[in-house]
């Protein structure tokens, strides 16, 4: 839709300075180009005097403009230059007289022409000559893209102009609340005829209309110039490619032109000489035939050959390579129909000697006399064997060898048995028939000697049977490794499949119904990667497989064998000569059986240790190892951990059943060494009269060794004890402790309890427990025999006195001085996770310093019931000091007399200033009865006179003179 000149979108005054710089550019760079023509070439601006001309593609081809459309649509249905709008559809509807007539010109406002620019364009005119002049010497980068910003801005706020429900899609008048949103009835609101209001609110609703369409016109034009630049720039590319395709076409045409001439002169003689080649070659290939049909029908004969030799892996290699060129090579051959059949069958038949070779191998191995000798028995020929049965997959031949094991270890004790029976006189063997019976008629000494005898004819076995299964161990490694070479070669020529392939394209063309490059090239023209198949067809008749030398090389192998060099070495250098490409095994099934063999290895250990563990609880039936002594026992633990150790470094994993067997007979052991020491102290305690005993000096050595922080005990020398005397003190890193004469053998006993979980590592934890109970028994027996005065009746003691306290107190903290010892000791032979165990020391410790305090607390108790009497009949008068006094420092001289030999010094000073603590106490009591106070009085004097007569009795005795009484507390009154 047009709109009317009056209504025009483009304003007279503010947009004609584009019309006239582009009037301007047409005359000044007007081109004889062919352009396209334009189907509007004027362009409608409200007024006719203002029409220009077309512009010029050239000149303006950096400017859009409407005119750079190729088909302007819109303006040629909305031609300005008609004299009626007729695309209104208002004047379509309802007449032309719908049209407004034209307003007249305000004479407000002047009229202008070009003359009223005349000036500027003078002015104006050479700077743009030099700036077009600039222009074209160097272009902005830049000037095309503001221009299509400033333009591209330009048209998206024209665009905003027009309201939204244009551009949607579904956009239809047909739809009532489109039409009335486009259309608004409220123009049109009188009913009957034409009024002025609704005349001018239908002329702004046409000019708004026009204006909208004006806008969506310049953008389309807009856009569709924007190509017009690739499409002419195709056009002129298309002739260029015409030309080409014509040149090229020619070209081409010459070309096989010429290459007609060389084949005809160069090709054809050259193709009937590779012809005569190809029919040379199919006669020789006929020959080499002929001759490998000889060579396979002698493989039969190359076998049986074989196999007397024990050749087993050339044997099998022969019959695989035959059947190979059975099904490749001759194949169809109606003389070889049987031959695959009968190979197929021989090759059953090797399967089943191999076995039994291996069966005869394994018994011969595992049967020769035990000595000192660890050599591998026929290696070469055990490595053949390997190779062998490796190669037919019989991977379960270790099961072989793991049965002979179990067999010949049962005849390894039974010959060492019935070798030590044969030489004790005192057996009879026609009487006792059964070596069981045998074995319990020894002494331990014979049995013993028996037992280790076992152990290194078990060690010897072990260590053959690890050398053999390392042999075997390294074959299956051997073939585990060319299996890696082998799949890392065929990643190689992967990798260099694609260089090869260009050679391959050229050999090809020289090559023509399977004839060889060797014939169509020099001896030395090969290209290079090309293999030289003839050479290699003409020598496959005479490889190795099918000669008759190929049984010469085995036999010399074995001939050679004599020298320990080549025998060790055969494994390495001889086995990878016996590994073939065709034993297919995966390396999943290599690693199971090398898993296999080393568990074997594993079962051997198991079976050496359940052989003797068996032997041993058949020796243990009568209680024979339970009446062991404990030096017995120890030798018997060690004998027997040494051989664990063995086993373990032989096979490398532990083996628990002697190891379990050792631990039960270590725990009846424990058990029975418990009870007898706890027995013993029993008595000992029973018997004990708590009296200050003498030591012997073995008992002083005994302390003396483990002063150092390292118990062990030493050794007895009875001549030395008897020149040196007892003593009358036990004396433990400097200090003197008075002991009775069962703490000396507890201490003993300890020390055996320590010396045993040294010997026999197995029993630390059970040690620990029955020791922390020998402790704890001693501790509450002792405390019922002093404390709770049970010695009375089972000693048989008149009264427990203050000296069998002090005893029982110092013997208490004797022990407590060794028990960090003994925790240290224990604690260096515990694991980490063990370590909670030794709590039982700490709560131990704490019983013994309760006991001990127990023991002081008694002592203080019976100097305060000997207070309380004496002191609850004092009288203060004369005269002094008192009688009271008298016996009360009396007293005191007794308790002073009776535990200082025994207690130290400090712990002497401590209990009488808690005895004269309780004496302080009941004085202030009676004083306080008497109502007698500290007033200088008399009877104040008569007190301080008993009481200076008691401080100075107290601080005369021996290493009380420094004790601070602390006397004036008795006066103090109680607030």
């Amino acid at each position: 839709m047009a709109s009317s000149h009056s209504s025009s979108p483009v304003p007279l005054s503010n947009s004609s300075d584009a019309f006239f710089k582009k009037e301007m550019d047409v005359t000044k760079c007007f081109r004889p180009v062919q352009s396209l023509p334009d189907v509007c070439p004027k362009e409608p601006t409200g007024d006719h005097n203002n029409l220009c001309d077309s512009p010029s593609l050239v000149a303006d081809q950096h400017r859009w403009t409407i005119y750079h459309s190729k088909v302007n649509l819109p303006a040629a249905l909305n031609d300005p230059r008609l004299g009626k709008r007729e695309s209104d559809f208002f004047t379509k509807t309802w007449g032309v007289d719908f049209v407004d007539t034209e307003v007249t010109p305000s004479f407000y406002l002047p009229q202008i022409t070009k003359e009223h620019f005349a000036l500027y364009q003078q002015e104006i005119t050479p700077r743009e000559k030099v700036h077009e002049r600039c222009k074209n010497i160097c272009t902005p980068k830049d000037t095309f893209d503001r221009t299509l910003l400033h333009t591209h801005d330009k048209s998206r706020k024209d665009l905003e102009q027009v309201p939204k429900i244009f551009m949607k899609p579904d956009f239809a008048l047909e739809d009532s609340l489109t039409f009335n949103a486009v259309l608004p009835w409220s123009h049109f609101s009188t009913a009957g005829g034409k009024g002025t209001r609704d005349v001018a609110s239908s002329k702004l609703l046409q000019e708004k209309l026009s204006h909208y369409l004006d806008i969506v016109e310049v953008n389309i034009a807009h856009q569709i110039s924007l190509r017009s630049e690739a499409f002419f720039h195709a056009m002129t590319s298309q002739h260029e490619l015409q030309d080409y395709l014509r040149k090229t076409s020619q070209a081409v045409k010459l070309l096989r032109e010429k290459i007609s001439k060389i084949d005809q002169v160069m090709c054809e003689g050259s193709l009937r000489v590779l012809r005569l080649s190809l029919t040379r070659n199919n006669c020789i290939k006929a020959y080499n035939k002929l001759k490998l049909m000889a060579t396979v029908h002698q493989t039969q004969p190359t076998v049986q050959l074989l196999l007397s030799t024990s050749e087993f892996v050339g044997a099998l290699d022969l019959i695989a390579t035959t059947q190979e060129v059975l099904q490749q090579e001759l194949q169809g051959i109606h003389s070889f129909r049987h031959l695959g059949s009968q190979l197929c069958e021989l090759e059953k038949l090797i399967d089943k000697m191999m076995i039994a070779e291996f069966s005869t191998y394994a018994r011969n191995d595992l049967n020769r006399p035990l000595e000192d000798d660890c050599q591998i028995l026929e290696e070469e020929r055990l490595v053949s064997l390997v190779f062998g049965l490796l190669k037919q997959r019989k991977l379960n031949f270790y099961e072989i060898y793991g049965d002979e094991m179990i067999i010949t270890a049962k005849n390894i004790i039974k010959q060492c048995v019935v070798n030590t029976v044969s030489q004790i006189e005192e057996i009879d063997t026609e009487v006792v028939v059964k070596l069981a019976d045998h074995m319990r008629m020894m002494n331990f000494p014979q049995w013993f000697d028996l037992l280790e005898n076992i152990f290194s004819k078990f060690t010897i076995f072990l260590k053959r049977i690890k050398a053999t299964l390392n042999t075997i161990h390294s074959v299956v490694f051997l073939v585990l490794d060319k299996n890696q070479k082998n799949r890392d070669l065929e990643d190689t020529l992967q990798k260099n499949s694609a260089k090869d392939s260009m050679v391959d394209t050229e050999v090809a063309y020289l090559t023509h119904e399977s004839m060889f490059i060797s014939d169509a090239f020099g001896e030395g023209d090969l290209p290079p990667g090309v293999p030289d198949t003839t050479s290699q067809r003409n020598a496959s008749p005479n490889s190795e497989p099918y000669s008759s030398d190929s049984v010469s090389e085995p036999e010399g192998t074995t001939d050679s064998s004599s020298s320990k060099e080549q025998m060790s070495s055969s494994v390495t250098s001889g086995g990878l000569e016996m590994i073939s490409d065709d034993m297919k095994l995966t390396d999943l099934e290599l690693v199971r059986l090398a898993n296999n063999i080393q568990e074997l290895l594993y079962n051997a250990s198991d079976i050496c240790h359940d052989r003797s563990v068996k032997f041993l609880m058949a020796r243990a039936k009568d209680g024979f190892l339970e009446k062991l002594n404990s030096n017995e026992f120890v030798a018997l633990s060690r004998l027997m951990e040494g051989f664990i150790l063995d086993t373990e470094q032989i096979c490398g994993r532990k083996s628990m059943s002697l190891r379990g067997a050792l631990q039960s007979q270590a725990n009846r052991f424990v058990n029975r060494f418990h009870e007898e020491r706890k027995t013993k102290l029993s008595l000992l305690l029973d018997n004990e009269r708590w009296k200050q005993a003498e030591v012997p000096a073995e008992f002083q050595d005994l302390v003396n060794s483990v002063s150092d922080g390292r118990i062990y005990l030493p050794e007895k020398k009875p001549t030395a004890a008897e020149e040196r005397k007892p003593t009358e003190f036990l004396i433990v890193e400097g200090q003197k402790y008075a002991t009775v004469g069962t703490v000396l053998l507890l201490i003993r006993i300890i020390l055996e309890y320590c010396q045993c979980v040294d010997n026999i590592p197995s029993v630390t934890t059970d040690m620990l427990t029955r020791l922390s109970d020998l402790l704890k028994y001693f501790n509450s027996r002792s405390c019922q025999l002093v404390l709770g005065a049970g010695a009375l009746q089972v000693v048989g003691l008149k009264t427990i006195t203050t000296k069998n306290l002090a005893l029982s107190s110092r013997c208490l903290q004797l022990i407590v001085h060794y028990i960090p010892t003994i925790r240290a000791h224990f604690e260096a032979r515990l694991q980490p996770k063990q370590f909670s165990m030794l709590r039982h020391f700490d709560h131990i410790t704490k019983d013994y310093h309760d006991h001990i305090a127990e023991i002081s607390a008694k002592l203080v108790a019976i100097m305060d019931s000997l207070f309380d009497k004496l002191l609850s009949k004092y009288e203060v008068k004369a005269p002094v000091p008192s009688a009271c006094f008298r016996n009360i420092c009396k007293q005191m001289a007794k308790m002073h007399e009776a535990i200082y030999d025994l207690l130290p010094e400090e712990q002497t000073q401590m209990l009488f200033l808690r005895i004269n603590a309780s004496y302080k106490l009941h004085l202030k009591r009676q004083l306080v009865h008497l109502n007698v106070v500290n007033d200088g009085g008399p009877l104040n004097g008569l007190v301080t006179s008993d009481v200076a007569f008691y401080t100075g009795n107290l601080q005369a005795l021996k290493g009380l003179n420094n004790l601070d009484l602390n006397m004036a507390e008795i006066w103090e009154q109680k607030r």
